[in-house]
């Protein structure tokens, strides 16, 4: 199964949503890139496949983790910063992003 780790800005709504979302047909976690504990080596190590909510996170993650980037896959699913956790919406997009990028994974 594959691990998937979901990054976004905070991790409180877009990457806690997705890895909630797609937990049991994947191995998921999720994380942020400025809350209080912030996306770390390990976690970047542990995962198959990084999935960012847009194009400055990847830029974020790969300025971050050079290193650890290049031996990933990176997705960005180019999903704003405007919904909250669960929101029923949200999850309608994740999904429909998901599926578009999810044969290359």
């Amino acid at each position: 199964m594959k691990k998937l780790l979901f990054i976004c800005n905070q991790n409180q709504n877009r990457s806690k949503t997705a890895e909630d979302l797609f937990k049991g047909k994947y191995e998921t976690k999720s994380a942020g890139l400025y809350n209080e504990r912030p996306v770390n080596k390990n976690v970047m190590d542990w995962a198959d496949v990084i999935v960012v909510m847009d194009e400055e996170q990847r830029k974020e993650i790969v300025k971050r983790f050079p290193n650890e980037v290049i031996k990933k896959q990176i997705l960005s699913l180019n999903i704003k910063d405007e919904y909250s956790y669960g929101q029923e919406n949200l999850k309608k997009i994740l999904s429909s992003r998901f599926n578009e990028v999810r044969s290359i994974i």
